[in-house]
């Protein structure tokens, strides 16, 4: 059976996940690295944004969540702005799937949808056509590559990045947002979780421990739990993206 890594979750700037998800990617492309799934949490709250997407409102530079700035971290894959505050993200890191791109997210999505129904939530994708490249909210839309309450609410954004063989797909999953923030950001409404919030029917640890069970099950793996290295934070601490932090 294929092993991969699991990463233990942690918090970190989003310069900082951004550039580990890319060396993980890369180095999983040489051949050094296995497949890898991780899960993380921003801190400070930041907005990201996509890898060609070159402007934004400038009221974006002056927004504050809690005291501090948010910050603004472009990321290795496309799509369009998020907003990471009360949310989860995944990325997987992995080579060999087969099809055009919308088949490679359906297969890494799977182990969402049935990670999310063992906790009683069910997720369809969404539905959004062409016109969606419009909008610079990533959660404004919901495409074929989103995943979507019943009551059309956007709870995963996702967005990929291919390398070769390999793929690197990271995504948003909102559980508890500010829909106070999110509308200085986007100075748009957003459709917001009901009063049942997502949070109250699990914590994060069971929504974490649920997604890697489907995972699991849906890629036919097992895990090794291996956090970074002091020798490979060391490295990251050198790449470009971050030694001037």
């Amino acid at each position: 059976m294929t092993v991969w890594r699991l990463i233990p979750p942690f918090a970190a700037s989003g310069a900082v996940h951004m550039a580990v998800d890319a060396w993980l990617l890369e180095q999983h492309v040489q051949g050094i690295h296995p497949p890898t799934l991780r899960f993380y949490t921003w801190e400070p709250a930041a907005i990201s944004l996509g890898y060609h997407q070159r402007h934004y409102p400038d009221h974006w530079n002056t927004l504050m969540w809690q005291g501090r700035s948010l910050d603004i971290v472009s990321r290795p894959t496309g799509g369009r702005a998020v907003l990471h505050q009360g949310d989860l993200t995944y990325a997987v890191i992995t080579s060999g799937l087969s099809g055009n791109r919308m088949e490679s997210y359906c297969q890494i999505c799977e182990f969402l949808i049935q990670g999310w129904r063992s906790l009683g939530v069910e997720l369809h994708y969404g539905k959004a056509g062409r016109g969606y490249i419009h909008n610079p909210n990533c959660f404004g839309t919901a495409t074929a590559a989103d995943l979507v309450l019943p009551n059309g609410y956007k709870l995963i954004g996702s967005a990929q990045k291919r390398y070769g063989h390999a793929v690197l797909q990271h995504g948003s999953i909102r559980l508890d947002p500010d829909f106070t923030l999110f509308q200085q950001v986007f100075q748009s409404e957003s459709i917001s979780i009901s009063s049942d919030s997502l949070l109250q029917k699990a914590s994060l640890d069971q929504v974490i421990s649920a997604l890697m069970e489907s995972a699991k099950d849906c890629f036919g793996i097992e895990f090794q739990h291996q956090p970074f290295s002091e020798s490979e934070w060391n490295i990251l601490s050198k790449l470009p993206t971050l030694s001037q932090l």
